[in-house]
């Protein structure tokens, strides 16, 4: 065979042999990446909060009476000593067959008393007139020397006693008449009769200026003794009061700063903590778990200006800043994943992955800081899974901005 036949030949079978090598080869496996950044990061605790008035005034009845609709509606400015509701006195009850008439034998038996009442004065002044005469005459006769002092005496004495009960049998018929004309009450008040006008009215005023942010009793009606009736407050002076988790609470330090988000303005708010409440609560979540949860108070330290529509009881979501800084060489966290005790990372390099050892800080649950192990502009693997190996050939696809 010619030379130039052979190695026509010879080339010929080393394609093939590269050919059915080529295609026993495995395919790369299509991964998305992303890039290692230098940037800003924020560590927040997010949780929805709510906007309240910080000096919130309930102006409660202070006995139970029959209040009288007020003219007032939510949003009304008040000033300080303006009247807000009249109260009046309760109404009187209805009589029913039986009370009616029980209320009559009542009227009936302080009748009997006030007669009685009557004669037994009538007998009390008979008997006062008589000791008053029979004093006159002894007085005489001790003049004549006809009776004894002892004699005088008995007689001054039987005077001044039945004086006395003729006081007491007058004072015994103005008590029977005083329970006779309370007797009459029961039937001469009742609320089917008609009654005269009221006089005497309890005047509620608004312990300070302030605009109107509930009313709890608003159509005329019975009140108990303390209850609510009209809330008062000022919309421009509020907080925000947010529940959080205890072990995130725990977390937080008054001064810290807060950024209010999603309560409908264009831009976030700042706020500034306030206070942690040392007591937490039992809230069961939307998944029916029972969490312990604390009140966390804060500030709002953006311009007036700027939430003006801001209301009482206006929903927000707060966001606690833990940590923040502006130069942070940091990952997607779904690219993170552990291989024994430290966290690691697969980057591309000439189409192929490379296991990379990496030192994280802190994450904000969609990114995390890395410390040591990477450097800016590197790409890293997202979501990895078991197929992909040390050297594995891949074919990237970029994350979205």
């Amino acid at each position: 065979m010619q030379p130039q036949k052979r190695t026509l030949l010879y080339a010929i079978a080393a394609l093939i042999v590269l050919a059915i090598g080529y295609g026993f080869m495995p395919e790369p496996i299509n991964v998305e990446t992303a890039e290692v950044q230098q940037g800003h990061m924020r560590v927040v605790i997010e949780e929805e909060g709510m906007t309240r008035v910080v000096n919130r005034f309930v102006v409660s009845a202070p006995v139970a009476g029959f209040a009288l609709r007020n003219n007032l509606d939510i949003g009304d400015p008040v000033s300080r000593g303006d009247k807000i509701c009249d109260l009046e006195p309760l109404r009187s009850n209805v009589l029913d067959p039986r009370s009616r008439a029980e209320a009559r034998s009542r009227v009936a038996a302080a009748e009997a008393s006030l007669h009685a009442a009557m004669e037994n004065a009538r007998a009390a002044k008979a008997d006062a007139d008589f000791a008053k005469k029979d004093v006159e005459r002894i007085r005489q006769l001790f003049k004549d020397s006809l009776v004894t002092q002892e004699k005088l005496d008995i007689a001054e004495a039987t005077m001044l006693r039945t004086d006395a009960a003729l006081n007491s049998s007058e004072f015994a018929v103005e008590v029977a008449r005083h329970e006779k004309e309370a007797a009459l009450t029961s039937l001469k008040y009742s609320a089917a009769e008609h009654t005269a006008n009221v006089t005497e009215k309890v005047l509620i005023k608004a312990p300070v200026s302030g605009r109107i942010l509930k009313i709890h009793h608003e159509s005329e009606g019975v009140v108990r003794e303390g209850e609510a009736l009209i809330e008062i407050g000022d919309p421009s002076a509020l907080e925000v009061q947010v529940d959080v988790l205890s072990a995130d609470a725990v977390k937080l330090r008054p001064g810290m700063p807060v950024l209010f988000e999603r309560w409908g303005g264009d831009k976030p708010l700042h706020g500034r903590v306030r206070s942690i409440e040392p007591a937490g609560f039992t809230k069961v979540s939307a998944l029916g778990v029972e969490e312990q949860r604390v009140l966390v108070i804060s500030d709002i330290v953006s311009p007036p200006q700027e939430w003006t529509q801001l209301g009482d009881g206006y929903r927000v979501e707060a966001g606690f800043v833990l940590w923040e800084d502006k130069n942070v060489l940091q990952v997607p966290s779904s690219a993170l994943f552990r291989t024994g005790s430290s966290w690691s990372v697969f980057t591309v390099k000439n189409k192929k992955a490379q296991l990379r050892n990496v030192q994280t800080g802190y994450s904000n649950g969609l990114r995390t800081q890395i410390v040591s192990g990477l450097t800016e502009g590197e790409m890293v693997v997202l979501h990895p899974d078991s197929s992909i190996k040390d050297g594995s050939r891949v074919s990237t696809r970029r994350e979205k901005d």
